[in-house]
């Protein structure tokens, strides 16, 4: 049985941006293990930014990864993981050494396949936000 971490992050700077707060994305993501009969061994939560590299409860999830702890993870949508190619790389990696045996994602549908990985980074890099100017 694959053993799975949920990770919930959102960004803390600014919140009416927010799409789910991480106890919104906690409740789903619950509801969501128990519908799938998921095995949940932990919970990790984090209010910071994707855009960057450099989280350290991510950074500690996976390397609770990389040690065996679990080999799953559930999140709410790919950007709560990566939205930037170091941390979108660092997952398709543990994806292609079998570390990662399993994303799921509720809002996204995701399998280990060259075309799957492809997919996965393009969500992982198009997830930046994007200011507009208003055009007078």
């Amino acid at each position: 049985m694959i053993k799975y971490f949920i990770y919930c992050r959102k960004s803390s700077e600014d919140e009416e941006r927010q799409v789910l707060s991480i106890e919104a994305q906690l409740a789903e993501l619950r509801e969501f293990a128990k519908q799938n009969n998921l095995f949940i061994v932990r919970e990790f939560t984090e209010s910071k930014t994707a855009k960057e590299p450099g989280r350290e409860i991510f950074n500690q999830m996976l390397s609770k990864i990389e040690k065996g702890n679990a080999e799953g993870i559930l999140a709410w949508n790919p950007d709560r993981l990566a939205r930037n190619s170091i941390d979108g790389g660092r997952i398709i990696y543990l994806v292609d050494t079998e570390k990662i045996q399993s994303l799921k994602f509720p809002t996204f549908w995701f399998e280990a396949t060259p075309q799957g990985k492809f997919m996965l980074s393009v969500a992982f890099l198009t997830c930046t936000s994007v200011k507009t100017k208003k055009i007078i």
